[in-house]
């Protein structure tokens, strides 16, 4: 049966075509600023904010904010970076997002799509991207070690999502010292942040940063999250949907554990 990642990474095939038929040049509009340079210093679980307008399982979140707007809150209000939607199909986002976002704020961004062709890693380089993001779960081993090591050859950051074991094999691999743990199931979109606890200690054993993505609305959830050993988390809907982003994102930012630092 096909699942909704099956159907999302069809649509970026089509994409695809279509990207690499136009010529570009790449320019580095990137700043310079890293993620993992900030997560070694951190004494709280640091917050990839995320700007997203549309999900497949929530349908609208809220369209009508404006990226720049909502990029100078999020930092403003502590933010150790951003996360920007991309994708258009599913979640309403766009490039231009992404480009608003750089051109407001001087923390990380993060280039959130379903990445599977290098082409799109030139468009979030050119776009202002600090990082990106690679879904274990959308690519086989050696199409994802092969886009990790174009991104890293770019000087771009990756953060690499897994969900469950077998996605972690291939991760662990790889070693990108970054890791996204999503608890939300990309094939039925279910949201355990059981699955934080679950692989947070296989990563542990081999060292490497933890961000823990999805399902987490308030400081319940953060500590959660941040007992199971995660340096940070990516929040989108909570802060998306907030009347109270200041006091809502200083709720999340916990005091970070010892034994979570690297």
């Amino acid at each position: 049966m096909e699942t909704i990642l099956d159907r999302i990474i069809s649509q970026k095939q089509i994409e695809i075509k279509s990207l690499r038929a136009i010529s570009r040049k790449i320019t580095n509009q990137t700043k310079n600023v890293s993620l993992i340079e900030q997560l070694k210093t951190a004494d709280h679980l640091s917050i990839i904010a995320e700007f997203k307008r549309a999900s497949p399982s929530k349908g609208d979140i809220n369209t009508n904010l404006n990226p720049a707007e909502q990029a100078k809150k999020y930092e403003e209000n502590g933010a150790t970076a951003i996360s920007v939607l991309t994708d258009t199909t599913f979640f309403k986002g766009s490039f231009k997002d992404l480009k608003t976002v750089r051109d407001s704020v001087n923390i990380p961004i993060l280039c959130k799509d379903f990445i599977i062709d290098s082409v799109q890693i030139d468009i979030a380089k050119e776009h202002g991207a600090n990082i990106i993001l690679l879904i274990a779960a959308a690519l086989p081993f050696t199409e994802l070690n092969h886009l990790y090591q174009y991104a890293k050859q770019q000087n771009l950051e990756v953060l690499m999502e897994v969900h469950d074991e077998e996605d972690l094999e291939k991760a662990l691999k790889i070693r990108p010292g970054l890791y996204g743990i999503n608890n939300r199931n990309l094939k039925t979109f279910e949201v355990d942040l059981g699955v934080t606890e679950r692989l947070t200690p296989l990563i542990q054993a081999d060292g490497g940063f933890i961000i823990s993505e999805s399902g987490i609305f308030n400081q319940y959830d953060a500590k959660r999250v941040r007992d199971a050993g995660a340096n940070g988390i990516l929040v989108g809907e909570a802060l998306m949907r907030s009347n109270e982003l200041s006091s809502n994102m200083s709720e999340l930012m916990v005091p970070i554990l010892k034994e979570a630092k690297q």
